[in-house]
């Protein structure tokens, strides 16, 4: 294994809240009501759709209102754009409904609204909460768009004139080298379907209501479950909530909750069944998380050099926001 280079998720998608549009000649984040699936190639300066996001659109009941916001302002399920068609189904190929595990929807009128995606079912990779959810304090070089410091808390790395030192981190709030540039960003894999059961869609965030939610959710299923985290049938949910900061308007944040129609103790029943099955096949979940563990501690910085710009561009503005959507 290259040292120095940190070894992550396989990343076959994106889940994000919002996009990066033009306003005046710059690139700046846009938020949104709803999550947004995406490949990993850009076109026209925009990500171009995953075939499960119309896919996880199209398997929601027609006027379904998601239970995911019920704080704040409860916008329209609905948004006035003309859907995409659906991809048929190949003779022979389980549908992406199939593979995602959603039942199919009895046919409907044709209808040109096109649904809000505040819900999608995933399962974690590892029965580790710290290796499914990383959480840094973190800095970027706007000069050079690589990151300058990453922290904990406790201690950080950072990029000085003597190299790469690691240092105690305050934290941003009173830390003088972040100067107010530093803030938390974190990064959760996520598996949806089964069509690839060791690539993930990573949602990033700098947003500290989606990093908190996060990671207690993460923890207490991990506690619940026996140990038995990455057999969990979760969803991704989007909250909603106002505070001072946004002014009373609402903001919007990722949480994680047992699959819509299943209670916790069918969930945690699921997931043991799940985790029997996987040892009877000879699926080694702990091996898969001593090999995580290894890759994430065999570099310094998470995120590729070809993927800083972008984050930098989506997450940390040169204009300052009013409040983390997230």
């Amino acid at each position: 294994m290259i040292k120095g280079l940190m070894i992550t998720p396989p990343v076959i998608g994106r889940i994000s809240i919002g996009k990066v549009v033009e306003k005046n000649g710059k690139r700046l984040p846009e938020k949104d009501d709803e999550f947004t699936i995406t490949t990993q190639v850009q076109q026209r300066g925009q990500w171009v759709l995953h075939p499960l996001d119309e896919a996880l659109r199209q398997s929601q009941a027609p006027g379904q209102v998601s239970s995911g916001i019920k704080e704040g302002t409860e916008p329209s399920d609905v948004q006035s754009e003309t859907s995409a068609s659906a991809t048929q189904t190949r003779t022979g190929k389980r549908s992406l409904k199939d593979k995602m595990g959603v039942a199919d929807t009895p046919t409907a009128a044709p209808s040109t609204a096109r649904r809000k995606l505040r819900s999608i079912p995933v399962r974690v990779l590892f029965n580790d909460p710290d290796l499914n959810l990383r959480a840094d304090y973190c800095m970027f070089d706007r000069s050079t768009a690589r990151p300058l410091c990453v922290g904990n808390g406790e201690s950080c790395k950072r990029v000085t004139d003597k190299g790469l030192e690691e240092l105690a981190c305050p934290g941003p709030d009173t830390c003088r080298f972040g100067m107010g540039h530093c803030k938390p960003y974190g990064r959760l894999n996520v598996s949806i379907g089964d069509s690839d059961e060791l690539g993930s869609f990573v949602f990033r965030t700098t947003g500290f209501n989606s990093i908190r939610t996060l990671a207690a959710r993460l923890q207490y299923f991990a506690a619940v479950s026996g140990g038995n985290l990455a057999c969990m049938p979760l969803e991704l949910k989007l909250r909603g909530k106002s505070t001072t900061q946004s002014h009373r308007s609402a903001i919007y944040y990722a949480d994680l909750v047992v699959r819509s129609g299943i209670y916790l103790n069918e969930a945690i029943a699921q997931a043991r069944m799940i985790a029997n099955e996987r040892l009877a096949a000879g699926f080694d979940q702990s091996a898969l998380d001593s090999a995580a563990q290894l890759g994430f501690a065999n570099g310094s910085f998470e995120d590729a050099p070809d993927e800083t710009s972008e984050i930098m561009e989506e997450f940390y503005p040169e204009i300052p926001r009013t409040a983390s959507s997230e």
